[in-house]
Formats: structure tokens, sequence, C-alpha cells
């Protein structure tokens, strides 16, 4: 637990920089459009665990939520995102 008097990692202004960073960040994320996982995804998501697809549970709810919203999946994973059946991916990398 930090007090008053204890002493910062890094002097306050040397986190400035790292501050502009994170809400760069910010902003280049409220650009997009974030979809739920939601009934339809959790219905597509137990499908999917049905057909036995051997994939993390996280990201078998992000392909989940991608295949029912007809959406394109950018992954740098794609050896993995590849075992969902009909599920459209591509290399964000590339």
């Amino acid at each position: 637990m930090a007090s008053a008097d204890t002493p910062t990692r890094r002097p306050p202004h040397r986190q400035i920089a790292a501050y502009q960073r994170l809400v760069a960040l910010f902003g280049f994320f409220a650009r997009w459009k974030i979809l739920p996982f939601d009934d339809r995804a959790a219905d597509e998501f137990k499908k999917l665990r049905g057909q036995k697809v051997r994939l993390g549970t996280m990201d078998l709810k992000i392909a989940a939520i991608a295949f029912v919203n007809d959406a394109l999946l950018l992954t740098a994973n794609l050896r993995d995102f590849e075992r969902v059946p009909r599920l459209r991916i591509e290399n964000w990398l590339t």
C-alpha cells in the first residue's frame, strides 16, 4: 500500500509520456465497435463445444461472437482459429 510518504518508483514527470500513450490507446480503441457475448453467441459457443472444437474457452467465445455477427476475425493466431469451421479469419499482421 502506498502513502503520501512512500516515494514512487518513477518521478511523476517521467510518467507523463506513459499516460499520454494510454490516452492515445483509449482513443484508438474507442473507434472500434465492441460486439457483445450475448444469447446468440452463447448458443454458438455451446454448439462449438459440442463439436469438440479444440480451442481455449476465451478464444472459442471470441470465435462464437465473430461467427454470429458474420464478422471477419482479425488475429495473429491463425493456427488456433483455423480449427473453427466456417469462421472468417485473417492475419492482422500482414
